[in-house]
């Protein structure tokens, strides 16, 4: 079994930043790929950022330049810096993790709300 928790959402002004946290706990033999998704409300959930089963990285059009997405393979951890923050990023940012094609894990996710 996979656990992935997310930590760092909450409240942050219109133009701040944030970092996002995921650790992934058990049974992790092999990563063929890691994502950031985020979910709006009334809306489909969407790539944020990840890491390809390559260990290429890709951002969603929206982040491009203002995201950076990091891994730490030792501690199975993943991070999502997101900078100059507004409204269309306030979503919940779910974890996931591919151990192999198709196996897929996800965390329950963490609120980011952007005040204007």
């Amino acid at each position: 079994q996979v656990q992935l928790v997310e930590s760092g959402g909450g409240l942050i002004q219109t133009g701040g930043s944030l970092r996002l946290s995921c650790a992934a706990s058990g049974s992790i033999f092999s990563i063929y790929a890691m994502d950031w998704y985020r979910q709006a409300p009334g809306k489909q959930r969407e790539l944020v950022a990840g890491f390809d089963s390559d260990g290429r990285i890709k951002y969603e059009d929206s982040v491009k330049g203002r995201a950076t997405i990091s891994r730490d393979n030792i501690e199975n951890t993943m991070y999502l810096q997101l900078n100059n923050l507004n409204a269309e990023d306030t979503a919940v940012y779910y974890c996931h993790l591919e151990l192999l094609p198709g196996m897929n894990y996800w965390g329950k996710g963490t609120m980011v709300t952007v005040l204007s």
